[in-house]
């Protein structure tokens, strides 16, 4: 039968579509279950640290104390960033932060000397850079475009420390670090979402960690993928007092709107990170006076219980946009946290790409005209 005879069964959006095998995570979505290089992710969140799960990502083990203390020292080596990047974080410091962690990164490709290289040495060394240059064009950038000078990274700090003293001038309290650190372990890693996917397909050109960093940065800008957070905390802020939450999720449902930090592609049960972060903000909202922000979001989770029947549960964006307001880090900030913190997987994703690679690429069912007929110009009225 003639192919275009066929009958051709589309996934649309690919779903359900398995196009490779990993090693980098493992999600069964149906109970709520999710693995780092098989670690779960409770005891790597409950029990581990940022740069301890970034060794595991991107070498396949938990290290050695003197292994992880070699990557911890690279990570600090790393942080600063060469004054030309400064300068074009300066020349567009209007553009919003993910624009500019954007171009940040792809400027650093012109000044790291294996951006050409990739083989997985090389493709995991500038993994560990653009993990703690991507921190500092974060932080530099919220500082300039206050008038404020960038504070120069620390390097008696941890990568979550040093990230709010560079972004806050100020050191941070132990739990806050604390807090944000296991907030990046949480989103270290998350198997082929949109972003990791859009790194892949441009690793399969051949195309080198910078290109598609870029490109994983670029896809999860998106609000259909990125920017849950940030929703969820401007729904938050609608609400008001706890005691509207209930009547705020009916009317919203009733006029057919959605209820942010809610759903997923791939889990039918509770998101398994949702949990630590919801015990987080409910802990760090009382430390700080604030507890109506928490006290809101258990509202909403409880107007939607009915729903979990359909399998649509809290996100871990659900509760992270109520911790990164009480961090005093501004809503247009939280995507790019959620790119910090997914550097390490997108750079195991690329290392997996180029030691089997095969391009990606789909195919598009054709369901326009055929062989039409050429018309001159002149004949088209």
């Amino acid at each position: 039968m003639p192919e275009a005879e066929q009958e051709i069964k589309l996934h649309r959006g690919l779903k359900g579509v398995y196009f490779e095998r990993s090693e980098a995570s493992f999600i069964d979505g149906a109970v709520g279950k999710l693995l780092y290089r098989g670690y779960n992710i409770h005891d790597l969140a409950e029990k581990s640290t940022f740069e301890e799960t970034t060794y595991l990502l991107l070498y396949g083990d938990l290290p050695t104390r003197q292994q992880l203390r070699e990557l911890e020292d690279q990570l600090k080596a790393s942080r600063q960033v060469p004054d030309a990047v400064y300068d074009v974080i300066r020349a567009v410091q209007a553009a919003h932060p993910m624009d500019v962690l954007r171009t940040g990164v792809s400027a650093l490709s012109a000044f790291d000397p294996e951006v050409k290289d990739n083989s997985t040495e090389a493709t995991i060394r500038k993994g560990i850079r653009l993990t703690s240059q991507a921190a500092t064009i974060v932080a530099a950038h919220h500082r300039i475009r206050q008038g404020q000078e960038p504070v120069s990274p620390d390097a008696s700090l941890g990568h979550a420390a040093s990230f709010l003293h560079m972004l806050r001038g100020e050191v941070p309290d132990k739990d806050e670090a604390k807090l944000l650190d296991v907030d990046f372990i949480l989103h270290a890693e998350h198997g082929t979402n949109a972003s990791a996917f859009a790194a892949r397909v441009c690793a399969s050109t051949i195309s080198d960690l910078h290109s598609a960093v870029v490109t994983g940065i670029a896809v999860l800008k998106g609000p259909a993928h990125g920017g849950a957070a940030e929703a969820a905390q401007t729904m938050t802020e609608e609400i008001g007092e706890p005691e509207r939450a209930a009547e705020y999720v009916k009317e919203t449902l009733r006029n057919g709107g959605r209820i942010m930090g809610f759903g997923h592609r791939v889990y039918k049960a509770e998101d398994p990170r949702a949990r630590h972060l919801r015990d987080r903000s409910r802990a760090l909202g009382e430390k700080m006076g604030q507890p109506k922000w928490y006290q809101i979001l258990i509202g909403v989770e409880e107007a939607m219980a009915p729903y979990r029947k359909r399998g649509v549960f809290v996100n871990v964006d659900f509760y992270a946009g109520s911790i990164y307001h009480l961090l005093d880090i501004p809503d247009d900030l939280f995507v790019p946290l959620f790119a910090m913190g997914r550097i390490p997987g997108w750079t195991l994703q690329v290392v997996e790409q180029h030691q089997r690679n095969i391009l990606i690429r789909p195919l598009a069912e054709y369901v326009g005209p055929m062989d039409l007929e050429y018309v001159s110009i002149d004949q088209r009225g």
